[in-house]
C-alpha cells in the first residue's frame, strides 16, 4: 500500500540505521517462532491541544499468510502500551480509504476518523513533496 512500488535500494541501505538513530522513533516486530511476521514503525509527536505527546503509527505491515490472525492487533497493542508508558494522549495513523481490511482492523482496535468539530467535518491528510 505504500505507493505500490518497492523501496529504492538507497532507502533500504539507510533505513534501519537512520530509524535507530531517531530518538522519537520506536519499532516493534511480531514473531511466530523464529520468523518475523509483522512490523510497525512509530514516531512520537506532540499534541498542542492536550500539551502532551502523541504516538503516530507510521508503518504497519503483516505478512500476507499471517493476516487475519491477530498479528496486526498485537502490534497495535504494543504501540498502545508504549504510548501509555510515554504518557501519550493518543495514537494516530493514516490509512488509504481503499484499504478496507486495514480500516476494519483499526476500527476494531478503537481508531475512529479524526474530528474536532463535527460541523466542520473530518480531518484530511495532505502532503507537499520536497
Amino acid at each position: 500500500m505504500g505507493g505500490g512500488t518497492p523501496l529504492a535500494d538507497d532507502v533500504k541501505a539507510r533505513l534501519c540505521d537512520e530509524l535507530a538513530a531517531l530518538p522519537s522513533a520506536a519499532s516493534f516486530i511480531a514473531w511466530i517462532g523464529d520468523e518475523a511476521v509483522g512490523l510497525v514503525n512509530t514516531f512520537e509527536g506532540y499534541s498542542t491541544f492536550k500539551a502532551r505527546p502523541l504516538l503516530n503509527v507510521h508503518d504497519i505491515a503483516v505478512l500476507p499468510a499471517q493476516r487475519g490472525r491477530g498479528v496486526g492487533q498485537a502490534l497495535l497493542a504494543a504501540c498502545e502500551a508504549h504510548a501509555r508508558e510515554r504518557g501519550c494522549c493518543k495514537l494516530t495513523l493514516e490509512v488509504l480509504s481503499g484499504n478496507q481490511r486495514a480500516l476494519r482492523s483499526y476500527q476494531r482496535f478503537g481508531f475512529a476518523p479524526y474530528v474536532l468539530d463535527p460541523a466542520e467535518g473530518h480531518a484530511l491528510l495532505m502532503q507537499k513533496w520536497l
